[in-house]
């Protein structure tokens, strides 16, 4: 088990998820995080002839948007006529041309999702609510693999692939959002990884045990209004991660990421649940 664990480690990232000096929201006062930038920032013009990453990112928000082609990285005619078609659905110019202001159509989920949120009266733990809703607004999803697509790399600081669950990074990027419009430090650092979650809020005392809420120990009113769940495994391993709220005595009501209609760890998008309290664990906020 040792080396089981060994390897994980190794092929996850389980450090803290470390903001940078840089922003996680669009706004006038700080750079936006570099990795993001990338992904709403085009940086050309891009046209029929034209292969690589830059093809690439228009092939799969074209997908996104359901226009349905190979994400190929070859800007060939059924990139140029779908690019028309999205023009034309968009009210744009129809040239087939990825220009700036194509681009930034197409991307603007993305841009939605990083727009800032009024702070207002709010509290963290509401705040970061409103932050999730406004993710799953946008309909977050992988495209081109498991585990791939400017979603995920959004949420996985420019990573993505199979060795990639992106499940504890969107909710470290949500928390992050939430704090940096409070003007606070996270109650924990975040991570991409499920165990490392459950350090740090074990650290900072605000783990709270499932076994605890079965015993009466802890009850579900004093829960934050808005927490992490985390499902456990074993005492020492968690698989899957997202936020809580609406807790009643039987189930609790969530938005989580890398899940599906079913509930599996290994999903495809962010999307909305009612889970029960078996087999979970959870960080105040």
């Amino acid at each position: 088990p040792g080396e089981r664990l060994k390897h994980f480690r190794k092929s996850h990232n389980t450090k803290p998820w470390k903001g940078e000096s840089m922003s996680l929201l669009l706004n006038d006062t700080e750079p936006l995080a570099s990795w993001i930038q990338k992904e709403i920032d085009l940086g050309k013009t891009v046209k029929s002839g034209a292969h690589g990453q830059a093809v690439t990112r228009i092939q799969e928000w074209l997908n996104l948007h359901g226009f349905g082609l190979a994400i190929d990285s070859d800007f060939g005619p059924v990139t140029k006529r779908t690019v028309q078609a999205f023009q034309e659905k968009c009210g744009l110019s129809v040239t087939g041309i990825v220009n700036p202001k194509t681009f930034q159509a197409l991307v603007d989920p993305l841009r939605q999702a990083l727009t800032p949120l009024e702070a207002g009266r709010h509290t963290l733990d509401s705040l970061v609510w409103k932050y999730a809703n406004a993710h799953l607004t946008q309909n977050p999803r992988e495209i081109g693999g498991q585990n791939c697509g400017p979603w995920v790399r959004l949420y996985m600081k420019g990573h993505e692939g199979a060795d990639w669950p992106w499940c504890a990074g969107f909710v470290s990027f949500v928390l992050k959002q939430a704090a940096e419009t409070l003007q606070m430090s996270e109650p924990i650092k975040g991570s991409f990884s499920c165990d490392t979650l459950a350090a740090q809020a074990k650290n900072a005392g605000l783990f709270v045990k499932g076994s605890d809420l079965a015993r009466g120990v802890t009850t579900v009113d004093e829960l934050s209004k808005t927490c992490i769940f985390l499902i456990r495994r074993t005492d020492t391993d968690w698989i899957h991660t997202g936020f809580a709220t609406g807790f009643d005595e039987a189930v609790f009501d969530t938005i989580e990421g890398n899940t599906n209609d079913e509930g599996n760890r290994e999903g495809y998008e962010v999307c909305p649940r009612s889970r029960g309290y078996a087999d979970k664990d959870f960080v105040l906020l």
